[in-house]
């Protein structure tokens, strides 16, 4: 079953022991890549925290930096990625936006990865909707469907 996390921290950790080992074992990234059997920008990636490796390729760089099998197994989780820190919107409308993605983001990658596996929603084919509905309770609503291809991740 794929997995998918929502805290960087863990892997964060991870790559930092990954990065030590690399260099006291004196490893080239081309090194680890060769064990994973996958290409040197995807390895480095992933070890690095970006992607998940596929269960013998973390293994077999686990294997070769020293780390244990717990590090193999987290080495195959979805890791939630970025690395680069943005700020929080100002506009009102915009913000709600991100407020609602700082509530329900790790819900919506938990359930994306689990239905679909590791990959991305495009917003390049996509289709977006916004309809105004009367609320029971009174007032109005807000109905927002975001319709974009599922994208999976290929290792190369």
């Amino acid at each position: 079953m794929v997995h998918a996390q929502f805290d960087s921290t863990a892997r964060e950790t991870l790559a930092a022991q990954a990065v030590d080992a690399k260099i006291r074992k004196n490893l080239s990234w081309k090194q680890i890549a060769d064990a994973s059997g996958l290409s040197v920008a995807f390895t480095t990636a992933a070890v690095l925290g970006q992607h998940p490796l596929p269960e013998q390729s973390a293994k077999a760089v686990a294997e070769l930096l020293g780390l244990d099998d717990d590090a193999a197994m987290l080495l195959q989780a979805v890791p939630t990625r970025g690395s680069i820190p943005g700020g929080i919107p100002t506009d009102p409308t915009i913000y709600r936006f991100y407020e609602m993605l700082q509530v329900y983001g790790t819900t919506l990658k938990a359930l994306v990865h689990e239905e679909f596996g590791d990959g991305v929603i495009s917003a390049i084919n996509f289709k977006l909707d916004v309809k105004k509905v009367a609320d029971p309770d009174g007032g109005e609503r807000a109905v927002i469907t975001l319709d974009g291809k599922y994208l999976p991740t290929k290792p190369f």
